[in-house]
């Protein structure tokens, strides 16, 4: 049961009079649902939070400028309820903003609501985990960042929160995916340690040619997020990190696959900054990347049970003498193969492919070695 009251102490509420400047939305836009959803009854909740002082900044109201976009939109997912719950209060040093928004995500989670959490820099990330954290469940996390944030001895924890998040003891994460970097900005070094962990990281002109093998990697996980600076600067003009990177509708189509993962209990968007801003298109990138989501997840709640064998499709293959089952979602496409242990863990087509010409997809191997 989740008591709202509990996380007001926490929280500003939404001022949707400043957000829309006019007298209020027209019927079956955004702004209108989530505002008249109650917590108790909404599946996705938001929350904004601006603190961007792990990136060296003051406080910038970006998610409210999110949502100005956000409520313009119209609502198509019948079905699909949803509520925002305002802005985390930014505490007297960074630490406290940790706090308060760990303790917003963790009582939301426990309420088995998914939290979206807009605004902040990426450091923010640490108090998704530690929702997790807090309660010892082990997870598997997925970043969609051009860079990789494990720089030692950068002074910004923005820069360096990864450190924490994946060497801290005890440890809660099992598997680690890192989606669309970009190779210059990386020392090949730490591609090596990171391969070592037997963790996953994905160039960007990999995710780009072949973006639906992105799906499998965030089905997977329990937690995604998602720093701006992976998009090019000319579809999120108030990013200037590089000149290359994901399009806009690449970054919609990964946040549909995180929508359409069961798994997925949390999903940040940051590294937004609204001073930076023009016309309001990287804060209308945003909410179109949050639509997607909320569209992905209309499409998961239609999913079968994987016990339903009548619901998929199945392919019996045997690669390099190995006995493998795929399963096919007769309603959503999406594939599953069976490991050694019977147990059925998310692939992608193109896996099944690989099976079919007597070859293990590499998916399937670098799942065995981390079991």
């Amino acid at each position: 049961m989740l008591h709202t009251l509990q996380l007001e102490a926490f929280l500003t509420p939404v001022n949707t009079f400043h957000i829309s400047n006019d007298e209020g939305y027209l019927p079956g836009q955004l702004g209108q649902v989530l505002n008249e959803t109650p917590v108790a009854d909404a599946h996705i909740i938001l929350v904004g939070c601006n603190d961007y002082r792990g990136a060296g900044l003051t406080a910038i109201d970006s998610a409210d400028a999110i949502r100005k976009q956000l409520y313009q939109l119209y609502y198509w997912h019948e079905g699909v309820s949803m509520a925002d719950i305002g802005n985390v209060k930014t505490g007297a040093n960074l630490a406290d903003t940790f706090a308060a928004l760990k303790t917003v995500c963790s009582a939301l989670m426990e309420a088995g609501k998914k939290v979206i959490v807009i605004g902040g820099s990426h450091d923010q990330t640490l108090a998704q985990y530690q929702a997790f954290a807090d309660r010892k469940q082990i997870i598997e996390a997925t970043i969609v960042d051009a860079l990789i944030d494990l720089q030692q001895d950068s002074p910004l924890r923005s820069q360096n929160f990864l450190l924490e998040m994946l060497l801290s003891q005890p440890n809660f994460i099992r598997q680690y995916n890192h989606i669309a970097f970009q190779s210059y900005f990386v020392h090949p070094r730490l591609l090596e340690t990171i391969d070592k962990l037997r963790f996953d990281c994905y160039r960007v002109g990999k995710v780009k040619e072949h973006i639906e093998d992105m799906e499998p990697v965030i089905r997977s996980s329990h937690l995604l997020s998602f720093d701006m600076n992976a998009i090019a600067h000319a579809y999120a003009p108030a990013v200037s990190l590089s000149p290359n990177g994901l399009s806009g509708v690449e970054a919609c189509k990964l946040m549909q696959y995180a929508g359409m993962a069961a798994n997925i209990e949390t999903v940040g968007v940051y590294g937004f900054d609204a001073t930076k801003d023009t016309n309001g298109l990287t804060a209308m990138q945003v909410a179109h990347m949050l639509w997607y989501y909320f569209d992905g997840y209309q499409k998961q709640q239609h999913e079968a049970d994987i016990a339903d064998r009548n619901a998929f499709n199945e392919f019996n293959t045997v690669c390099s003498e190995v006995d493998t089952l795929f399963l096919q979602s007769k309603r959503t496409g999406r594939w599953w193969m069976q490991l050694p242990d019977q147990s059925f863990t998310p692939c992608s087509y193109g896996d099944y492919l690989t099976a079919s010409h007597n070859d293990l997809p590499e998916r399937w191997l670098r799942v065995q070695e981390r079991m």
